[in-house]
Protein backbone atom coordinates (compact mmCIF):
# COMPACT_ATOMS: atom_id res chain seq x y z
CA UNK A 1 0.00 0.00 0.00
CA UNK A 2 1.63 3.60 -1.05
CA UNK A 3 0.04 7.52 -0.29
CA UNK A 4 1.36 10.82 0.09
CA UNK A 5 1.54 12.58 3.45
CA UNK A 6 1.90 16.62 3.35
CA UNK A 7 4.33 18.03 5.21
CA UNK A 8 5.21 21.88 4.62
CA UNK A 9 5.54 22.25 1.20
CA UNK A 10 6.30 18.68 0.57
CA UNK A 11 4.17 15.65 -0.64
CA UNK A 12 6.19 12.49 1.14
CA UNK A 13 5.69 9.34 -1.00
CA UNK A 14 4.82 6.93 1.57
CA UNK A 15 4.43 2.69 1.73
CA UNK A 16 3.29 0.64 4.12
CA UNK A 17 3.91 -3.69 4.80
CA UNK A 18 1.64 -5.50 7.03
CA UNK A 19 -1.33 -4.70 8.93
CA UNK A 20 -2.25 -1.74 10.38
CA UNK A 21 -2.86 -1.30 14.14
CA UNK A 22 0.15 -3.50 14.51
CA UNK A 23 3.62 -2.30 16.33
CA UNK A 24 4.72 0.15 13.81
CA UNK A 25 8.77 -0.22 12.51
CA UNK A 26 10.13 2.99 10.25
CA UNK A 27 12.43 2.03 8.15
CA UNK A 28 14.64 4.60 6.94
CA UNK A 29 16.46 5.34 3.58
CA UNK A 30 20.00 5.94 3.27
CA UNK A 31 21.34 9.12 1.36
CA UNK A 32 22.29 6.66 -1.70
CA UNK A 33 18.69 5.40 -1.99
CA UNK A 34 14.81 5.67 -1.36
CA UNK A 35 12.10 3.41 0.37
CA UNK A 36 12.63 1.17 -2.44
CA UNK A 37 15.97 -0.23 -0.68
CA UNK A 38 13.33 -1.81 1.72
CA UNK A 39 11.99 -3.77 -0.45
CA UNK A 40 13.38 -7.13 0.12
CA UNK A 41 13.40 -6.76 4.11
CA UNK A 42 9.88 -4.97 4.46
CA UNK A 43 7.69 -7.99 4.01
CA UNK A 44 9.82 -10.52 5.57
CA UNK A 45 9.86 -8.44 8.79
CA UNK A 46 6.07 -7.60 8.81
CA UNK A 47 5.67 -11.76 8.33
CA UNK A 48 8.01 -13.10 10.79
CA UNK A 49 8.15 -10.12 13.23
CA UNK A 50 4.26 -9.78 13.26
CA UNK A 51 4.70 -5.59 12.66
CA UNK A 52 3.76 -3.27 10.05
CA UNK A 53 7.10 -1.68 8.52
CA UNK A 54 6.33 1.77 6.88
CA UNK A 55 8.71 3.72 4.40
CA UNK A 56 9.20 6.95 3.00
CA UNK A 57 11.08 8.86 0.14
CA UNK A 58 12.70 11.84 2.45
CA UNK A 59 12.55 15.28 0.45
CA UNK A 60 14.90 14.69 -3.15
CA UNK A 61 14.73 11.04 -3.00
CA UNK A 62 12.31 8.77 -4.85
CA UNK A 63 8.73 9.95 -5.39
CA UNK A 64 8.34 12.70 -3.21
CA UNK A 65 7.83 16.09 -4.60
CA UNK A 66 8.37 18.99 -2.80
CA UNK A 67 8.94 23.12 -3.17
CA UNK A 68 12.29 24.16 -1.72
CA UNK A 69 11.76 25.61 1.88
CA UNK A 70 13.25 25.59 4.98
CA UNK A 71 12.22 22.13 6.94
CA UNK A 72 13.09 19.28 9.44
CA UNK A 73 13.88 15.99 8.66
CA UNK A 74 12.72 15.23 12.11
CA UNK A 75 9.38 17.19 11.73
CA UNK A 76 8.90 15.09 8.47
CA UNK A 77 9.21 11.50 10.14
CA UNK A 78 7.18 12.83 12.71
CA UNK A 79 4.43 13.94 10.21
CA UNK A 80 4.37 10.43 8.60
CA UNK A 81 4.29 8.39 11.90
CA UNK A 82 1.12 10.62 12.92
CA UNK A 83 -0.11 10.27 9.55
CA UNK A 84 -0.05 6.03 9.92
CA UNK A 85 -1.69 6.39 13.37
CA UNK A 86 1.57 5.80 15.38
CA UNK A 87 2.64 7.66 18.49
CA UNK A 88 5.64 5.51 18.64
CA UNK A 89 7.76 3.18 16.72
CA UNK A 90 11.08 1.25 16.34
CA UNK A 91 12.91 3.13 13.90
CA UNK A 92 15.39 1.35 11.90
CA UNK A 93 17.32 3.24 9.90
CA UNK A 94 20.48 2.91 7.18
CA UNK A 95 23.35 5.93 6.92
CA UNK A 96 21.76 8.79 7.14
CA UNK A 97 18.55 7.22 7.55
CA UNK A 98 19.94 5.78 11.38
CA UNK A 99 21.68 9.41 12.13
CA UNK A 100 17.95 10.58 11.68
CA UNK A 101 16.54 7.88 13.63
CA UNK A 102 19.02 8.26 16.29
CA UNK A 103 18.25 12.19 16.75
CA UNK A 104 14.94 11.29 16.85
CA UNK A 105 15.46 8.81 19.84
CA UNK A 106 17.58 11.88 21.19
CA UNK A 107 14.71 14.55 20.68
CA UNK A 108 11.20 12.95 21.05
CA UNK A 109 12.74 9.75 23.25
CA UNK A 110 9.00 9.18 24.08
CA UNK A 111 8.08 8.33 20.29
CA UNK A 112 11.16 6.05 20.22
CA UNK A 113 10.63 1.65 21.12
CA UNK A 114 13.43 1.02 19.79
CA UNK A 115 16.72 1.25 17.25
CA UNK A 116 18.38 -0.40 14.50
CA UNK A 117 21.37 1.87 13.53
CA UNK A 118 22.70 0.03 9.62
CA UNK A 119 25.88 1.62 8.71
CA UNK A 120 25.22 4.32 10.93
CA UNK A 121 27.40 6.41 13.30
CA UNK A 122 26.07 9.27 15.80
CA UNK A 123 27.14 12.89 14.50
CA UNK A 124 29.67 14.52 16.39
CA UNK A 125 32.00 10.75 16.70
CA UNK A 126 35.57 11.51 17.29
CA UNK A 127 37.73 11.84 14.73
CA UNK A 128 40.54 11.14 16.61
CA UNK A 129 39.57 7.38 16.48
CA UNK A 130 38.62 7.31 12.81
CA UNK A 131 41.02 4.60 11.33
CA UNK A 132 41.94 5.25 7.37
CA UNK A 133 42.24 2.62 4.77
CA UNK A 134 44.43 3.22 1.73
CA UNK A 135 42.12 2.00 -0.53
CA UNK A 136 38.86 3.75 0.84
CA UNK A 137 41.44 7.07 0.81
CA UNK A 138 42.25 6.27 -3.09
CA UNK A 139 39.06 5.79 -3.95
CA UNK A 140 37.48 8.68 -1.66
CA UNK A 141 40.03 10.96 -3.88
CA UNK A 142 38.34 10.00 -7.28
CA UNK A 143 34.99 10.17 -5.86
CA UNK A 144 36.00 14.12 -4.93
CA UNK A 145 37.28 14.62 -8.01
CA UNK A 146 33.88 13.25 -10.25
CA UNK A 147 31.96 15.25 -7.43
CA UNK A 148 33.77 19.07 -8.65
CA UNK A 149 33.44 17.65 -12.47
CA UNK A 150 29.89 17.50 -12.26
CA UNK A 151 29.70 14.13 -13.93
CA UNK A 152 26.62 12.50 -12.35
CA UNK A 153 26.93 9.22 -14.58
CA UNK A 154 30.61 8.72 -13.00
CA UNK A 155 30.03 9.91 -10.07
CA UNK A 156 26.56 7.50 -9.32
CA UNK A 157 29.23 4.87 -10.94
CA UNK A 158 31.97 5.47 -8.30
CA UNK A 159 29.08 5.88 -5.76
CA UNK A 160 28.10 2.37 -6.18
CA UNK A 161 31.85 0.89 -6.20
CA UNK A 162 32.11 2.61 -2.75
CA UNK A 163 29.14 2.26 -0.87
CA UNK A 164 27.33 -1.33 -2.88
CA UNK A 165 30.43 -3.24 -3.43
CA UNK A 166 32.82 -1.60 -0.62
CA UNK A 167 35.75 0.43 -1.40
CA UNK A 168 37.82 -2.49 -0.50
CA UNK A 169 36.69 -4.86 -3.07
CA UNK A 170 36.61 -5.02 -6.96
CA UNK A 171 34.20 -2.94 -8.41
CA UNK A 172 31.26 -5.00 -9.87
CA UNK A 173 31.59 -7.46 -6.52
CA UNK A 174 27.35 -6.49 -6.46
CA UNK A 175 25.56 -7.37 -9.12
CA UNK A 176 22.17 -8.11 -11.14
CA UNK A 177 18.87 -6.70 -9.93
CA UNK A 178 20.53 -5.26 -6.52
CA UNK A 179 23.28 -2.91 -8.64
CA UNK A 180 20.59 -1.71 -11.15
CA UNK A 181 18.48 -0.11 -8.55
CA UNK A 182 21.18 1.23 -6.67
CA UNK A 183 22.04 2.96 -9.80
CA UNK A 184 18.61 4.22 -10.37
CA UNK A 185 17.73 5.13 -6.70
CA UNK A 186 21.07 7.25 -5.95
CA UNK A 187 20.72 8.65 -10.00
CA UNK A 188 17.92 10.28 -9.21
CA UNK A 189 19.03 11.57 -5.79
CA UNK A 190 21.86 13.14 -7.48
CA UNK A 191 20.11 15.18 -10.11
CA UNK A 192 17.13 15.88 -8.04
CA UNK A 193 16.69 19.45 -7.16
CA UNK A 194 17.36 21.18 -3.97
CA UNK A 195 15.55 20.89 -1.11
CA UNK A 196 15.66 23.90 1.08
CA UNK A 197 17.66 24.36 3.89
CA UNK A 198 17.16 21.65 6.39
CA UNK A 199 17.20 22.40 10.02
CA UNK A 200 20.46 21.44 12.03
CA UNK A 201 20.42 19.50 14.75
CA UNK A 202 23.28 19.29 17.67
CA UNK A 203 25.69 16.46 17.87
CA UNK A 204 24.59 13.30 18.85
CA UNK A 205 27.45 11.79 20.37
CA UNK A 206 27.35 13.56 23.75
CA UNK A 207 23.64 12.45 24.12
CA UNK A 208 24.22 9.02 23.59
CA UNK A 209 23.72 8.15 26.98
CA UNK A 210 20.53 9.37 27.48
CA UNK A 211 19.37 7.10 24.48
CA UNK A 212 17.79 3.75 26.92
CA UNK A 213 15.64 2.48 24.03
CA UNK A 214 16.76 -1.14 23.04
CA UNK A 215 19.43 -0.28 20.10
CA UNK A 216 20.79 -2.58 17.15
CA UNK A 217 23.81 -1.14 15.61
CA UNK A 218 24.41 -3.45 12.38
CA UNK A 219 27.67 -3.05 10.08
CA UNK A 220 28.59 -5.02 6.76
CA UNK A 221 31.72 -6.97 7.34
CA UNK A 222 32.72 -4.50 3.82
CA UNK A 223 31.72 -1.08 4.78
CA UNK A 224 34.17 1.83 6.33
CA UNK A 225 37.06 0.46 8.98
CA UNK A 226 36.27 3.50 10.53
CA UNK A 227 33.05 2.71 11.18
CA UNK A 228 34.49 -0.74 12.83
CA UNK A 229 36.65 1.05 14.92
CA UNK A 230 34.35 3.28 16.51
CA UNK A 231 31.11 1.08 16.94
CA UNK A 232 32.01 -0.47 19.37
CA UNK A 233 32.33 2.87 21.44
CA UNK A 234 28.61 3.45 20.44
CA UNK A 235 27.59 0.08 22.10
CA UNK A 236 29.39 1.20 25.49
CA UNK A 237 28.06 4.62 25.48
CA UNK A 238 24.78 3.63 25.53
CA UNK A 239 22.72 2.03 28.21
CA UNK A 240 20.94 -1.48 25.94
CA UNK A 241 22.98 -1.54 22.82
CA UNK A 242 24.83 -4.43 20.96
CA UNK A 243 26.60 -4.97 17.35
CA UNK A 244 26.20 -7.09 14.95
CA UNK A 245 28.24 -7.61 11.66
CA UNK A 246 26.67 -8.76 8.58
CA UNK A 247 29.31 -10.76 6.57
CA UNK A 248 29.97 -10.49 3.39
CA UNK A 249 27.88 -7.34 3.05
CA UNK A 250 28.89 -3.45 2.66
CA UNK A 251 27.05 -0.35 3.71
CA UNK A 252 23.81 -1.13 2.63
CA UNK A 253 23.02 -4.81 2.99
CA UNK A 254 19.25 -4.58 2.32
CA UNK A 255 20.71 -5.03 -1.13
CA UNK A 256 24.11 -7.29 -1.24
CA UNK A 257 23.06 -9.43 2.07
CA UNK A 258 19.07 -9.61 2.73
CA UNK A 259 18.69 -12.84 3.96
CA UNK A 260 21.32 -12.36 6.71
CA UNK A 261 20.08 -9.14 7.75
CA UNK A 262 16.51 -10.13 8.06
CA UNK A 263 17.55 -12.90 10.46
CA UNK A 264 19.30 -10.43 12.72
CA UNK A 265 16.16 -7.50 12.31
CA UNK A 266 13.45 -10.00 12.59
CA UNK A 267 15.43 -11.73 15.74
CA UNK A 268 16.42 -8.51 17.23
CA UNK A 269 12.61 -6.91 16.87
CA UNK A 270 10.82 -10.48 18.18
CA UNK A 271 13.21 -9.82 21.45
CA UNK A 272 12.00 -6.42 21.52
CA UNK A 273 8.32 -7.03 20.85
CA UNK A 274 8.62 -10.29 23.29
CA UNK A 275 6.89 -11.77 20.15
Amino acid sequence: MSWMVDSGEAQLAVSRWGDVGAPGVMALHPGVGDRRIWEACAPVWADRAGVQVITYDRRGFGDTTYRAEPHDDIDDLLTVMDDAGLSSAILVGNSMGGGLALDCAIAHPHRVGALVLIGALPSGAPEDRWVTDPAEAALEAVYGEANESGDLVTLNRIEARYWLDGARQPEGRVTGAARELFLDMNGRALAADPVGDAAERPPAWPHLGEVDAPTLLVLGEHDEVGMAAIAPLVVEAMPDAELHTVAGAAHCPQLDAPDALNDVVVAFLQRVLRV
